[in-house]
């Protein structure tokens, strides 16, 4: 595998992270958006990729991604260069309204997601299979999706309706990710970012489902994940506490479940996971699992000296060769 190698000048781990978030745009090819709903009265959007209807690509975005996050814009990008068709899955409240891309869409249930639900990819998957049985599909998730996407495979040893499967810059182990986070001052950038639009969307749930009875004074108040997952996370979504939702959720308990050849790409440097979890993930994983790990890259960052986004263009072009 090519080896990847960041510019002089774009080592920082921060800089890897956050770089590609503002410079690159978040509309580069044509999707044809679709509303399907769910089995408990829901509805997702998924935005397709026309191409080649014979090898299609399932894609899960991160935290508070969609279809237009660079990176799933980049993955995409590649996808379309080779001529493949793609389906990127939007989680529950996160799809983009096209004409505005700084409005999420709500959902219609009082939930959304978390980094260990796999009940609505498991749904797009059989749909996305019953409709084109002949399809070989190949699936890659990123961060919170690549958790998501590991869980699943673990979940069902065995499986054959994707053929392979990869990931880049999962945080394997919820737990030990949010402590990381807690306690670098970048971290609590990171951390603050997400929680604004986060505790925007559980006040919406609230208000539109009274009878779910949040602790609003509580998630107002959250400070880091664990204080907002304890108090919106793990009641909306059925878990005990905070504890309970990373145990359960975390991706690094399923690995050594997973029959699906699957590529793992990280950077030891990724501000969202502390090193020791990244080997703990690797040593834990079937011999199914191959980890690409890189001393640098950032989260989901792995920009090139060619200003090129290695890990993108790695996963594509894996998963075509399986």
């Amino acid at each position: 595998m090519p080896e990847f190698t960041p510019p002089w000048w774009l080592r920082n781990p921060h800089a890897q992270t956050v770089f590609g978030r503002i410079v690159r745009p978040r509309r580069l090819v044509e999707l044809e958006r679709e509303t399907i709903e769910t089995p408990d009265g829901d509805e997702l959007l998924l935005d397709h990729l026309p191409g080649d209807p014979n090898t299609r690509f399932i894609l899960m975005h991160g935290l508070e991604g969609s279809s237009n996050s660079v990176y799933m814009q980049g993955l995409l990008s590649a996808i379309a260069t080779r001529g493949m068709s793609a389906t990127a899955m939007n989680f529950r409240s996160c799809a983009r309204d096209p004409k505005n891309l700084s409005r999420m869409l709500p959902n219609r249930r009082p939930r959304f997601y978390h980094s260990g639900e796999t009940g609505d990819l498991d749904f797009v998957v059989q749909t996305l299979a019953k409709r084109s049985p002949s399809t070989k599909f190949l699936a890659a998730g990123a961060s919170l999706g690549g958790n998501a996407l590991l869980k699943w495979l673990g979940e069902h040893p065995g499986q054959t309706t994707i053929a392979a499967a990869a990931t880049i810059s999962v945080p394997y182990d919820l737990g030990a990710g949010a402590i990381h986070l807690e306690q670098s001052w970048g971290g609590r950038l990171y951390v603050n970012r997400f929680l604004a639009t986060l505790k925007e969307k559980v006040k919406a749930v609230q208000q539109k489902f009274p009878e779910t009875k949040l602790d609003m004074d509580r998630v107002m108040r959250s400070r880091t994940f664990r204080e907002f997952d304890d108090a919106a996370t793990a009641p909306l979504h059925g878990f005990r506490d905070a504890d309970d939702y990373y145990a359960r959720s975390s991706s690094l308990h399923f690995l050594a479940k997973i029959t699906t050849p699957t590529l793992c790409i990280s950077a030891e440097d990724d501000p969202f996971l502390p090193r020791e979890a990244l080997d703990r993930a690797r040593a834990a994983a079937s011999a199914s699992v191959h980890f690409v790990t890189t001393p640098h890259g950032g989260h989901v960052g792995f920009v090139g000296e060619s200003m090129t986004y290695w890990a993108e263009e790695l996963a594509v072009e894996w998963l075509l060769a399986r």
